[in-house]
């Protein structure tokens, strides 16, 4: 395929005309016009029509524009980055992660990868779906997701994240502790909202979905837990089992460990186009033993269930640690 004619048949129908995108690309219709038909030639069927306000895209047209859009955006990343192989990793590697995470989980990982590569710069950007983001905004994902991205990646689950019910010991104290999943009904609920999914909808430790009223849902991990240190209700959240600094073990309980929740895949996806982009190999290759000794510490110190919050024993439970 010809990446002129698909860039040309893109901007068509993004601007929702000729003139529109010969404007955007700086182009004559003649030519727009000219590449599109040519498409049209090799695709062997009509991928526009003319409407009274310029022109759509037909059903073929809308599959192609949708497709279209990932294989330029992956051409553009690979050739910005060609020019960097052979070459150990320099310049500025730009990293997105889901919104919420804990500075304190962030921090030894950023030290251990700058120490590693000290000629290589981090730009670091926060997405409520990482995934979502065009592809030349960034070189590696993290993110969560039982299930591999669809199209060309690679991708690796690093670790897997207790998400579970956690409160701040003294509101149970104030409102009573949950005994069953019924009496969640007569709590402050909060609760983290992955991407795609409804944060209204929980799951029970076998995997059965129930309906919740949360008061507050929110796609920011680490604002949901600190609603819980101060003592504001019970939040559903994945959580890294690492404890806040500042904070005793005993600031945030477990509530419901064997009744609610579910484990949690952290995924690092990057582009196939760039995985073998030096700065993107070693770094995807570091970080993965990184956060894998982070989850082998984090579950050394794992609490078992019977540790956790029981009506009348609160005094002696121990809390989970800080988001993962």
């Amino acid at each position: 395929m010809d990446l002129e004619q698909l860039r040309a048949f893109i901007a068509v129908v993004e601007a929702g005309s000729y003139l529109g995108a010969a404007r955007a690309l700086n182009t004559s219709r003649t030519t727009l016009r000219r590449h599109v038909a040519s498409l049209e030639a090799h695709a062997g069927v009509l991928l526009l029509e003319n409407v009274r306000q310029g022109v759509l895209p037909t059903e073929a047209g809308q599959v192609l524009a949708k497709k279209g859009r990932g294989m330029m955006q992956e051409a553009a990343a690979l050739l910005a980055s060609i020019r960097e192989v052979g070459n150990a990793p320099s310049g500025t590697l730009r990293i997105i992660l889901p919104v919420g995470l804990p500075p304190h989980v962030l921090t030894p990982l950023f030290a251990a990868v700058r120490g590693a590569y000290p000629k290589l710069h981090f730009h670091c950007r926060f997405s409520n779906d990482p995934l979502g983001e065009t592809l030349t905004d960034f070189d590696i994902a993290v993110h969560f997701g039982e299930d591999a991205p669809e199209g060309h990646w690679i991708s690796h689950v690093v670790l897997r994240v207790r998400e579970w019910l956690i409160a701040g010991r003294t509101y149970l104290e104030r409102r009573g502790t949950p005994r069953t999943i019924e009496d969640l009904k007569q709590h402050e609920l909060f609760a983290w909202q992955a991407p795609g999914e409804d944060g209204c909808v929980w799951r029970t430790r076998k995997g059965a979905p129930f309906t919740v009223q949360p008061a507050l849902v929110a796609t920011d991990i680490h604002f949901i837990r600190h609603c819980c240190i101060a003592g504001l209700g019970i939040g559903l959240v994945p959580d890294a089992l690492l404890t806040d600094p500042g904070l005793g073990p005993d600031a945030l309980v477990p509530v419901l460990p064997d009744m609610v929740g579910q484990e949690r895949p952290v995924r690092i996806s990057v582009p196939a186009v760039l995985s073998e982009i030096p700065k993107v190999k070693w770094v995807l290759e570091h970080l993965r033993a990184s956060m894998g000794h982070l989850h082998q510490g984090a579950e050394g110190g794992r609490r078992r269930p019977d540790a956790a919050v029981s009506p009348g024993a609160t005094a002696r439970a121990a809390g989970p640690g800080g988001g993962g």
